[in-house]
């Protein structure tokens, strides 16, 4: 069985949050509960726990504990649930082209540093597709929050939780193999170089590039 990083226990929570285990207001297990019960180390709990509080599913409260924060929206849930991974492909064409121009517009120092970070996080793990996994969901969500545009973070933010659904998940151990991963870290260092440099109508080329591999690595998935 392949081992669980934090994106696959922040996808496990995220679930038992949509469909209500966990309540509005609900105060979270201590941690150490938790790493036992989805047998993970604390540090990896952490790591999930700081992802679901980046999208505004949980808050925590010093010297109180973690809470739910996450309001169900029926609509969203749903569409979420039974979007594809070909439709979420085809969302992130409407949206992250023009993401990599905001990026140059709004990008700062501190940004450009994060997202390089990622991409050598990324580039060290060409033989760990679940830890490939979390810094490229990282990543993705850094260029997001790099526009400074709140409206466009949480679009993103929903778009990405169709990574955390059971056929994403499939799809990825399909295609995540060390040559595309190698090809994907290209892609990612071409995009955040073109930002760095403030050259907009590059870095979207590069973007719209690595989202077309990423089509066609899904499709040529869904066929077999």
């Amino acid at each position: 069985m392949a081992r669980m990083g934090s994106a696959d226990i922040a996808a496990l929570m995220r679930r038992e949050i949509a469909k209500g285990t966990y309540q509005r207001h609900d105060r979270l297990p201590a941690s150490r509960k938790l790493a036992e019960l989805y047998g993970v180390a604390r540090n990896t709990l952490r790591d999930a726990l700081g992802q679901l509080e980046a999208e505004g599913f949980l808050e925590t409260r010093p010297g109180s504990g973690t809470y739910i924060t996450f309001q169900r929206d029926e609509v969203s849930a749903e569409a979420v649930a039974n979007a594809s991974p070909l439709e979420l492909i085809d969302a992130r064409f409407a949206l992250e082209p023009h993401v990599c121009r905001l990026c140059v517009l709004h990008g700062r120092r501190e940004d450009f540093d994060r997202l390089d970070e990622l991409c050598t996080r990324m580039e060290a793990s060409v033989d760990d597709p679940v830890a490939f996994a979390e810094a490229d969901s990282e990543f993705h969500r850094t260029l997001a929050e790099t526009t400074r545009n709140a409206l466009l973070i949480w679009i993103i933010r929903q778009i990405n939780r169709v990574r955390s659904m059971d056929e994403w998940t499939r799809m990825r151990h399909l295609t995540l193999d060390p040559s595309i991963i190698a090809t994907y870290n290209l892609q990612h260092r071409q995009i955040l170089n073109a930002i760095r440099s403030r050259e907009p109508e590059r870095a979207t080329a590069h973007m719209k590039e690595h989202l077309e591999t990423a089509r066609l690595s899904l499709t040529r998935a869904a066929d077999t």
